[in-house]
């Protein structure tokens, strides 16, 4: 009886195809088997610039975030840069007394927090790309993202989409680089896009659409820092329901149509669908962004205080989830620590 060997007992393995451990043993063939890497260039880090020029507060429920005035955005973003941060996405929050009113007239103050910020940081860090967050929510009395018919409280869309697209258009003229609507307001993508045409800056302003942010509980620590929860109500009517995965890819295909330049889903982990459909509906042609917002990032940090796992095994592997899924841009408060542990 012939002796069996090692080469030929191979044969008797079902598919030569099922043999696969090879293939990512080594740390550097399991890399290769990654469709993207998460670099630093993919990083987008989100700063709440408070109208106080002097404040520096801890956002007690969103781990080591602050809310800044101008006075401390260089000396806070100095290292960063240095470290390799490419991208900052601002959001203003107005503090003063009486500075909230029902059209968010506040939002596009030449001397408000975004655009005083945007100018700030063009002057000292040339190489940074600044994406303006262009929203009312922080602005308004209501709290609300746009315009309320007086009847009803609901959005006024058509008076919303004007105001909407007149900030855009006055933080494009700033300077910044992306203008980046999160109103859920329909029609406000081609509205935008054709002011910057107009206005002769289209050719440098690129414009990324919230496409797809979905209404639900994990904006809580965002509107502790932003100062932006709605007075009344919530935002259902207007933000998409956590199970319609139609409407998301509805407004991914009306967005791409009206001109955006780059498609972003939000929340990111509870989506990761979705960020797939934005990619396969765009089919690869647009950048598709993801946010990890503020909930996400927080019990990340909960489960990590809790013993549950370790900080940053889950930070990346909960980023790397969200590439897989088809992001190629992520905007994610774990930036800082990313830039340490990130060696490109």
């Amino acid at each position: 009886m012939p002796v069996q060997t090692a080469s030929s007992s191979f044969d008797t393995a079902p598919n030569i195809s099922s043999h696969l451990h090879g293939g990512y043993h080594h740390p550097l063939s399991r890399s290769w088997q990654a469709e993207r890497q998460l670099t630093k260039s993919m990083l987008i880090y989100p700063l709440f610039i408070s109208d106080q020029r002097d404040e520096e507060t801890l956002i007690p429920s969103l781990p080591n975030q602050h809310r800044r005035g101008l006075n401390k955005l260089v000396s806070f973003l100095k290292p960063l840069v240095e470290k390799g941060l490419q991208s900052v996405i601002l959001f203003g929050v107005p503090t003063a007394s009486g500075v909230k009113d029902p059209k968010g007239t506040a939002a596009d103050d030449p001397q408000g927090p975004v655009i005083g910020g945007i100018k700030m940081l063009r002057e000292n860090f040339p190489q940074l790309f600044i994406v303006a967050d262009v929203c009312l929510c922080e602005y308004t009395s209501h709290g609300h993202c746009g315009i309320l018919r007086d009847e009803d409280g609901s959005l006024e869309n058509v008076l919303s989409v004007e105001r909407i697209s007149d900030v855009a258009l006055a933080y494009a003229r700033a300077g910044a680089h992306c203008v980046a609507p999160s109103d859920m307001n329909d029609g406000r993508i081609a509205a935008i896009k054709k002011k910057l045409i107009a206005d002769g800056i289209a050719h440098r302003v690129l414009l990324m659409s919230y496409a797809a942010k979905f209404a639900g509980c994990l904006y809580g620590p965002f509107r502790d820092a932003a100062n932006s929860s709605p007075s009344f109500g919530d935002r259902k009517c207007y933000q998409l329901p956590p199970t319609g995965r139609g409407l998301a890819r509805r407004a991914i295909r009306r967005d791409v149509l009206e001109g955006a330049d780059v498609i972003m889903v939000k929340p990111a982990s509870a989506y990761l669908d979705i960020i797939s459909d934005a990619r396969e509906i765009t089919r690869a042609e647009l950048p598709v962004a993801a946010y990890q917002v503020s909930g996400e990032f927080a019990m990340i940090h909960a489960g990590a205080r809790a013993g549950v796992f370790d900080l940053k095994t889950m930070a990346l592997e909960s980023t790397q989830g969200i590439l897989r899924a088809g992001a190629t841009i992520v905007i994610s408060y774990f930036t800082p620590e990313f830039l340490d542990w990130l060696t490109l």
